[in-house]
């Protein structure tokens, strides 16, 4: 089949590609719609490796998709042809002691579309477990569904916060993932969000999501804005998106007394932090590694209204431009926030 593949680090090709696709009684064959770009594709094309994971020969590229079932398993029960439906794209040892921990997410043995060396999902089809598939409301698009992946990586960041109703969170970044983490908060019983980032653009599109306060780093203190709102208290949970060096060394400084600040963004090498400044305030600190048993709450939110996430699609392109695609991801302006390919 058609795929887009990462042949090496930046040299991407769309082209013929045998890619063996067994077929199981729990499986479900879907005919691939949507898929997001990813920071993480991105990452792939401009580097070639993120930490451990390192592409050592051509791999097809894309994990955030939604499509249509077109075959199902003799075992398969709660999903039929024609249902539309997104993929949780990571699929654990089903024996690994992480999974029976519950804890799936941090299988080692995880195979995860787009993470060398197992392929991703911009081609035309893929074969995936039924555990794994969604239907997708009928209210929900396509594009939305495939905006699920990287809304649970907000949910699970959410739920890691043990938020509290009408707690006061801070969410560092306004790309992709800070936004939906800062959906996911609200909707998890934040009373407000503050944002922090220096694109505009992207601040106020998110502003007007709900009741997100954009703070445009370069121009406010958002040390003094937090003060200000909480009389010198700070944010009950700050949500570190933005994967910057200082911008995760300083989290302690937002917070108040007895807060948490739960690691989402993955910075380029490690930081330090002041553990004192952390120790003072008996600051809980949490850390998020992709997502766990979210995406059934996520379209439940989704298709209620309760969350919100067609205005972050704000570019779409053809499959037969996913090469010209990711050129535009390389270099986003700051007027966009989530591009996708189609496919269907």
């Amino acid at each position: 089949m058609q795929a887009l593949v990462l042949e090496t680090k930046n040299k991407l090709s769309l082209r013929e590609i045998d890619l063996p696709q067994p077929f199981g009684p729990h499986d479900v064959r879907i005919s691939i719609n949507t898929v997001g770009i990813c920071g993480s594709d991105v990452h792939y094309y401009e580097h070639g490796r993120i930490g451990p994971f390192v592409v050592e020969e051509p791999m097809v590229l894309g994990h955030e998709a939604a499509g249509t079932v077109v075959e199902v398993g003799s075992a398969v029960e709660h999903l039929k042809i024609g249902d539309r439906v997104c993929m949780e794209p990571g699929i654990p040892d089903p024996n690994s002691r992480a999974t029976r921990l519950g804890k799936y997410n941090l299988d080692p043995a995880v195979r995860f579309w787009a993470t060398p060396p197992i392929h991703g999902v911009l081609r035309p089809s893929v074969v995936h477990p039924d555990f794994l598939t969604f239907k997708l409301p009928d209210n929900i698009s396509f594009g939305e569904g495939a905006m699920v992946e990287p809304l649970a990586v907000g949910m699970h960041a959410a739920n890691k916060a043990q938020i509290h109703p009408g707690d006061l969170g801070v969410v560092i970044g306004a790309g992709p993932i800070g936004i939906v983490t800062a959906l996911s908060a609200l909707a998890g019983g934040c009373s407000q969000i503050l944002l922090i980032d220096v694109q505009q653009p992207k601040l106020d599109l998110a502003a007007a999501l709900g009741p997100i306060v954009p703070i445009n780093a370069q121009k406010e203190d958002p040390k003094a804005i937090i003060s200000q709102l909480t009389d010198g208290w700070g944010a009950d949970i700050v949500f570190e998106c933005s994967g910057n060096e200082r911008a995760a060394a300083g989290v302690f400084g937002l917070i108040a007394p007895g807060g948490t600040v739960v690691m989402i963004g993955m910075p380029g090498q490690p930081i330090s932090y002041d553990v004192v400044a952390a120790q003072i305030k008996e600051a809980r600190i949490e850390h998020v590694f992709r997502y766990a048993h979210v995406y059934d709450r996520a379209l439940a939110l989704m298709g209620s209204g309760k969350i919100d996430v067609k205005p972050l699609i704000t570019d779409i392109f053809d499959f037969a431009d996913s090469i010209a695609a990711f050129d535009f991801a390389l270099k986003m302006p700051a007027t966009s926030v989530k591009a996708q390919i189609v496919l269907g």
